[in-house]
């Protein structure tokens, strides 16, 4: 297997040499061949994940993982030509009248090891951006979604040149050697646990880095918010893909005298959205499965309330003790805490003594507390008044900061981050700026001192 890691490497190290700035056409059609792929065989995806998963909605397949992917495209087709051009910066006033520009340019072989939990959009989307920035791409997909990652590696080599994009199958063993390949940039989505272990493997060959790492992803009710609307948004965010979302609402807090009110409003919400289990998704295999009941049951056997409709909605956890594992870990599964907290302050608070998650929801129209949350809080992003939509909007960097990851892509901050943006100085024929060069003279010093 490491043989072949190498050989792929180097063959589109080879690309790289010859063609080291493919042109703007060049980029568009292979943009083009990923919608086209992704259109063309939307039914086959479907089946795919839905056979890795033994039970997926098709309409979450098709908002989460198939559209996701169209809508980069033509977003990135539509701007790239912006993207692509350099662009002036400022000349301190000493050294005109020379000129300077930033050029983006591609960083090389670019490699993304992809999670399981959407395996179509989150190992597509950053080779988007990359291939959009120039460069070539070596994917490996999740092996825990086994058949997802042979069609997609069977399509990738219909549709592209291994030159340009190539599919690594394999187990944890070959995704190890594959994180230790020498890429130009290396991005990794899923666990913290993991993503630690990529990035030292990554650190070994100064390979920089993109980690996702998702976290615990908090939601905040304020007294001002329609309690209603919020316990909607808070549990379609929640009951998406059976909660296996790295920006899925992982804890919701709330002012202690609202607990009750909210409680009852997401309970309707549930009743509302996962009256029965026709469009819900399942954890990905046993295991999972069997890790998210654990945590429901560790709660329940502390005395916590809970409110279970079910195995296939969500389970609301009131005010649990702070120790129990929904409450260390991430939970990537059905269950939601409901936490009292005094007011924003204390929300905020309790936000910020823990790492920075990956989204922050809040739920509320005042506008000084939307500016307190802004400037007081630290997380990938921050969502008002809605759960998960910020990750469709192509414009937006998606990313994480502190233990939720680093680096963000998507559109024009995808383009930068798999770019090298270079500084370009042009100096003209006949330039005062020689009159710098030594031996010093006396009136250079009086220059100086003018700023």
């Amino acid at each position: 297997m490491t043989r072949h890691l190498n050989a792929c490497l180097e063959t589109q190290r080879r690309a790289c040499r010859l063609s080291p700035y493919p042109s703007l056409t060049e980029r568009r059609d292979q943009l083009a061949r990923l919608a086209l792929m992704t259109k063309r065989h939307r039914h086959a995806i479907i089946q795919a994940i839905q056979t890795d998963f033994g039970k997926r909605s098709d309409i979450e397949i098709q908002l989460a993982d198939i559209q996701p992917v169209l809508d980069a495209v033509r977003y990135a087709r539509r701007h790239l030509w912006h993207w692509m051009r350099p662009w002036r910066v400022s000349m301190p006033w000493r050294l005109l009248p020379a000129r300077a520009r930033i050029a983006p340019q591609p960083l090389g072989v670019v490699g993304v090891i992809a999670p399981w939990n959407y395996p179509w959009s989150l190992a597509l989307m950053p080779v988007i951006d990359a291939l959009a920035a120039g460069n070539r791409v070596m994917l490996k997909p999740s092996e825990l979604t086994p058949n997802t990652s042979a069609l997609l590696s069977r399509l990738v080599t219909q549709y592209f040149s291994p030159r340009t994009l190539c599919v690594i199958e394999g187990d944890a063993t070959t995704g190890q050697a594959f994180s230790a390949l020498p890429f130009d940039h290396l991005v990794f989505t899923g666990s913290t646990s993991v993503g630690q272990k990529i990035a030292l493997a990554a650190a070994s060959n100064l390979t920089p880095t993109t980690l996702e790492l998702g976290g615990k992803s908090p939601a905040f009710v304020a007294g001002d918010a329609d309690f209603t609307r919020a316990a909607e948004a808070i549990i379609f965010g929640k009951g998406m893909n059976a909660g296996q979302t790295c920006i899925a609402p992982d804890y919701v807090l709330v002012e202690s005298r609202h607990i009750d009110a909210l409680t009852s409003a997401l309970s309707r919400a549930i009743l509302k959205q996962r009256p029965s289990a026709q469009d819900a998704t399942q954890p990905l295999n046993h295991a999972h499965h069997e890790r998210s009941e654990a945590m429901l049951a560790e709660a329940r056997n502390h005395g916590c309330r809970i409110i279970d409709h079910g195995s296939h909605a969500p389970a609301l956890i009131i005010d649990p003790n702070q120790g129990l594992s929904v409450m260390r870990e991430e939970i990537f599964g059905r269950s939601l805490p409901v936490i009292s907290v005094k007011d924003s302050d204390h929300a905020i608070g309790y936000v910020a003594e823990r790492p920075h998650p990956l989204a922050i929801y809040v739920f509320t129209h005042q506008r000084e507390q939307q500016r307190q949350w802004l400037n007081a809080s630290q997380s990938g992003a921050l969502v008002f008044n809605t759960t998960l939509l910020h990750h469709a909007v192509p414009g937006l960097p998606f990313g994480g900061v502190g233990a939720s990851g680093h680096g963000a892509y998507h559109g024009r901050h995808g383009f930068n981050r798999f770019s090298h943006l270079r500084g370009v100085f042009y100096q003209p024929t006949h330039s005062p700026a020689t009159q710098l060069y030594p031996p010093y003279r006396r009136w250079l010093l009086k220059l100086l001192r003018l700023g």
